[in-house]
Formats: structure tokens, C-alpha cells, sequence
């Protein structure tokens, strides 16, 4: 991903998140995702957490008031407004952010990233959380390959430390598939 691009992978990630979650239908808040052990609820929860993680890496709110990764599976409200909330706060936050920034801050333990690495980082999140959310539910695929091959920059330059924390799975073996595919693997997901 090039600095040209970066505001476009981030916005349609966002989009991606959004549209997915608004599709959840009434009875499929508590079904299984492909995040183990977290049904489509604890996905959202930790999706919006995430989000809101970034935006307050770049100085924009206070974060989540609640731990992402360790999701309750209940949402007091809305969960469509939960997200859309998560996802303006750090559009606004992004927004913020000069053209010619060469970095910015994140919320992972790499700290300070390359503009391009450090909203790709964002991005995927949203997007990936986006697919997991849409397989639970019986949706189509909101990545594509196209956003996939971006992201998949992003996923080589940042997973393998988060790997030894437990936040990504071990990278699962299979033929290749195009760029989805790829980056679902990379970062232990079934495609």
C-alpha cells in the first residue's frame, strides 16, 4: 500500500465493517464466527474496541471503556450504532492526519508505524473483523481480493510479533486462491 492510497484501503475497510454489520440479522448476535470462541456479538464488541483503540493512538477520544479482547458478548444498545460510532470517531481521527505524515502512532506494541503500515493496520482490522462477522452470519465476503492484496502488505509487515502473543492463529496451509485467500490464511483463518 502507497501513501496515495491509504485513506481509500481505510475508508473501504470502514465500509466493509459497516455494511456487514448492518446485515446482522435479530437472531444471529450469539452465532459462532471463525474468531474462536467469540460469537458475532464478541466480534462486533471487539471490532468497535479496536477502532476506537486507533483513534485514540492518534489523540481522538479516550478509547474503548472496555477490554476488546476480552469481549462480554452483551451490547447495552444498538450494536450497528456501536460500530458506526467506533468507525467516525477514527475516521475523524485519521482525517487529522497530514498527507505528508511519514508516521503515525498505533495502538499495538510496535508503537509508531509508517503511515501507509500504520492505517493498513486499522483497516485490516475492520475488514478482516468485517469477513469474520459476514461468514457467522451467511453473508458474502466483504473483502475481495483487491482490498485483500492491500491489506496483505500491511498483514506481512505487522502479524508475526502479534503471532507470539496469541492475537493472530498460525498461518493455515493451503493453495493459494488469490489475494483473500492469501491474506485469510496469513493470519489463521479458513477461507
Amino acid at each position: 500500500m502507497t501513501n496515495n492510497t491509504w485513506r481509500d484501503v481505510l475508508a473501504a475497510s470502514h465500509r466493509a465493517l459497516e455494511t456487514t454489520v448492518a446485515a446482522v440479522q435479530a437472531d444471529q448476535w450469539n452465532l459462532p464466527t471463525p474468531c474462536s470462541e467469540w460469537t458475532v456479538t464478541q466480534v462486533v464488541q471487539h471490532a468497535a474496541g479496536d477502532q476506537l483503540a486507533y483513534a485514540s493512538a492518534l489523540g481522538v477520544g479516550s478509547g474503548p471503556d472496555f477490554d476488546p479482547f476480552s469481549p462480554s458478548g452483551t451490547i447495552a444498545g444498538d450494536p450497528v450504532a456501536l460500530v458506526g460510532a467506533a468507525i467516525e470517531e477514527t475516521a475523524k481521527a485519521w482525517a487529522a492526519v497530514a498527507d505528508d505524515r511519514e508516521s503515525a502512532p498505533t495502538p499495538l506494541p510496535h508503537g509508531e508505524l509508517p503511515i501507509s503500515i500504520a492505517s493498513g493496520a486499522c483497516a485490516m482490522d475492520a475488514a478482516v473483523h468485517a469477513w469474520d462477522i459476514a461468514i457467522g452470519t451467511g453473508q458474502p465476503s466483504p473483502l475481495g481480493d483487491e482490498l485483500a492484496a492491500q491489506l496483505l502488505v500491511v498483514a506481512h509487515a505487522i502479524v508475526e510479533p502479534l503471532r507470539n502473543y496469541g492475537v493472530f492463529a498460525a498461518i493455515v496451509e493451503g493453495d493459494n486462491g488469490g489475494a483473500e485467500a492469501e491474506l485469510l490464511r496469513y493470519l489463521g483463518r479458513k477461507p
